[in-house]
C-alpha cells in the first residue's frame, strides 16, 4: 500500500510539472505575452515596432515606424526595382542602379538579430547636453569601439585619443582643419592620389579658407617647393578601387589622413593592425547603418585630437546621444552570442566575396570590359588567406572608343559612378556591390545583357574579318551562317538571362 501511494505521488508530481511546463511553454513562445504582462511603458513600442516589421512588402521593400501611415496602415517602401502596394509588381525596363553605396547588404543579418539590436528608448532618456561626467562621449560606446577594434585587429587603440563625429565625413574637415599650419604665409595643400573619394575635394574646396586648400592629385606636389605644407587624404582600402595605400608623400612639412571606412574583414584582408597618427571610421560602412551618421576618430597627438574636439564641438556641439546609444547597442550585437564576431565578419565577407566573383564571371566573358585586380591576401583576424571581397567594381571601357564609359552603362540601363567624379578619366567607372539583393540581382542581369550583346558584336566582327582574309575560300555562304547564328544565339541569351 505505502509503494503504491508513494507511485501515485510520483505520477501526480510528474503530471503537475508536465501541466506547469506546458502552461508556461504555452504563455511563453506561443501566446507571447506572458512577458508583455510584466512590462509597463514598453509595451506599447514594442508592439507598435512589431506591427511595422510584420508588414507584409512582398520581400521586395520594408515599412518602418517612421514612415507614412495611410487609414492606420504603415505604407510599404519598395526596392528600386518594385512598386504596388506590397513592392510585388516589378518595375518594367527599370535600370540598375549601381550608383550609391547604401550598405544594405547587411540588411539580413539584422532581421536575424532584431532583438539584440532593437533599442528601446524611453522619452526621457538622456535629455540633457551632457552625461554625467561632464563628457559629451558615451564612455561604454568608447570601450565597445576599443573592444571591436582589438577583436578585428584592425587598429591601434591602445594610448590613444578617440573622438566621435556625425559620421566620418564631420570628421575629414575637422582633421585638415587640425593639421593645417597657424603661422604660414600660404594655405596648406590638401591632396590625394587619384582616384579618390570625391568628397575630400568637394568638402575641402567648400570650408576652404587662408588656412587650406584643395590642390587635386598627390602627383602635382612635385611641382611645389620643397618647403609647402601639405595635408594628403589616404583612403584604405581606396573608394573606388579595394586597393591597400599608403601616403605618397613623405616629409617634415607633410600630414597625412588616414580613411579607413572599408578597413574591416568585410572588404579587405586585415594584414596588420593600422597605426596611424590620424585614423577615420564609420559605423556606416562597418555595421551598414549609413542613417545614423556616427564615426569616430583615432588620434595619437593630443594637440592634434584637441583641436579635432573643438571644430567639432562648434560645428555640431555633440553627436546626438540617441545616435551613440544606436551605435552602442549595434557594437554589443556583433559580440553578443560570439565574441569573436565571427558570425557578422563571416556574414559580410562571403556575401561581398560571392558578388565579387559574379561580377567578374560577367565581366570576363568580354575583352571590352575590365576590373581592379586584387590578389588573395593572409587576413589576421580570418587567420588564413582569403579571397577579395571589395565594395565596389572598379569597371574599364577598354575599346579606344568608349572613352565615356559611363555613357555606355547609361545606354545599357546601368547607372555608375563616372570615372571624373573620381579625378580620373571617364574611361572608368564604379560600380557598387553594396546594395539590397534586388539591386545587385538587377546589376547582375543588366551587365549580363550588355556584355552578351558585345560578345555578339566582337564575334560578327570577326566572322566579317575572317571572310575578308580569305576572299578566295570556296564555301562563303558557312561564315554567314556563323554571323547569324552569333546574332540568334545572343538575342536568345539576353532574352532569357
Amino acid at each position: 500500500m505505502a509503494k503504491f501511494l508513494i507511485s501515485l505521488c510520483y505520477a501526480l508530481c510528474l503530471l503537475a510539472s508536465i501541466l506547469i511546463n506546458t502552461y508556461f511553454f504555452k504563455s511563453l513562445l506561443l501566446d507571447g505575452k506572458w512577458w508583455l504582462n510584466q512590462l509597463s511603458w514598453t509595451q506599447t513600442a514594442a508592439a507598435e515596432a512589431e506591427a511595422v516589421a510584420a508588414e507584409y512588402c512582398s520581400g521586395h521593400g520594408r515599412a518602418y515606424v517612421d514612415g507614412v501611415v495611410i487609414n492606420g496602415k504603415p505604407v510599404c517602401e519598395c526596392n528600386t526595382c518594385f512598386t504596388g502596394p506590397d513592392c510585388s509588381q516589378p518595375v518594367i525596363d527599370c535600370a540598375a542602379d549601381a550608383d550609391s553605396g547604401d550598405p544594405l547588404y547587411l540588411e539580413p543579418f539584422w532581421m536575424q538579430h532584431a532583438g539584440s539590436s532593437a533599442v528601446v528608448v524611453a522619452g526621457w532618456h538622456r535629455m540633457a547636453y551632457e552625461f554625467p561626467d561632464d563628457s559629451v562621449l558615451s564612455q561604454e560606446l568608447l570601450d565597445h569601439i576599443r573592444k571591436l577594434h582589438a577583436i578585428a585587429k584592425n587598429a591601434v587603440t591602445e594610448g590613444r585619443y578617440i573622438l566621435f563625429g556625425g559620421g566620418s565625413t564631420l570628421l575629414l574637415n575637422a582633421a585638415v582643419f587640425a593639421l593645417s599650419p597657424d603661422n604660414s604665409s600660404s594655405p596648406a595643400k590638401v591632396v590625394a592620389d587619384a582616384p579618390y573619394y570625391p568628397y575630400y575635394r568637394s568638402q575641402t574646396e567648400f570650408f576652404q579658407n587662408a588656412k587650406y586648400e584643395f590642390l587635386g592629385d598627390a602627383s602635382l606636389a612635385k611641382n611645389m617647393s620643397e618647403d609647402t605644407n601639405f595635408i594628403e587624404f589616404v583612403t584604405s582600402p581606396n573608394n573606388p578601387d579595394g586597393h591597400l595605400k599608403e601616403a605618397v608623400l613623405q616629409g617634415p612639412y607633410v600630414k597625412t589622413i588616414y580613411d579607413r571606412a572599408y578597413y574591416w574583414p568585410l572588404y579587405t584582408a586585415i594584414p596588420a593592425p593600422a597605426d596611424e597618427d590620424v585614423m577615420l571610421f564609420t559605423i556606416s560602412k562597418l555595421t551598414g547603418h549609413a542613417g545614423s551618421r556616427f564615426g569616430w576618430g583615432i588620434i595619437k597627438d593630443k594637440n592634434v585630437y584637441d583641436r579635432m574636439v573643438q571644430y567639432v564641438d562648434m560645428s555640431q556641439m555633440s553627436i546626438s546621444t540617441d545616435t551613440q546609444l544606436r551605435a552602442l547597442k549595434l557594437l554589443k550585437a556583433i559580440t553578443k552570442d560570439d565574441a569573436s564576431g565571427k558570425e557578422f565578419f563571416e556574414f559580410g565577407y562571403n556575401i561581398m566575396r560571392d558578388r565579387w566573383d559574379s561580377v567578374n564571371k560577367i565581366i570576363s566573358m568580354s575583352k571590352r570590359f575590365s576590373s581592379q585586380e586584387i590578389s588573395p591576401q593572409y587576413c589576421t583576424y580570418f587567420k588564413r588567406v582569403i579571397e577579395p571581397s571589395p565594395a565596389y567594381v572598379w569597371l574599364k571601357c577598354e575599346r579606344e572608343e568608349d572613352s565615356n564609359c559611363n555613357d555606355v552603362l547609361r545606354a545599357a540601363k546601368i547607372i555608375a559612378r563616372p570615372g571624373t567624379r573620381f579625378d580620373v578619366e571617364d574611361r572608368f567607372a564604379r560600380l557598387t556591390s553594396l546594395k539590397g539583393q534586388d539591386d545587385f540581382d538587377m546589376l547582375l542581369y543588366r551587365l549580363k545583357q550588355l556584355v552578351l550583346t558585345t560578345s555578339s558584336e566582337e564575334g560578327a566582327k570577326a566572322a566579317i574579318s575572317f571572310l575578308k582574309v580569305n576572299k578566295n575560300h570556296t564555301t562563303k555562304a558557312a561564315p554567314y551562317k556563323a554571323i547569324r547564328k552569333i546574332k540568334m544565339k545572343s538575342q536568345e541569351n539576353v532574352a532569357f538571362a
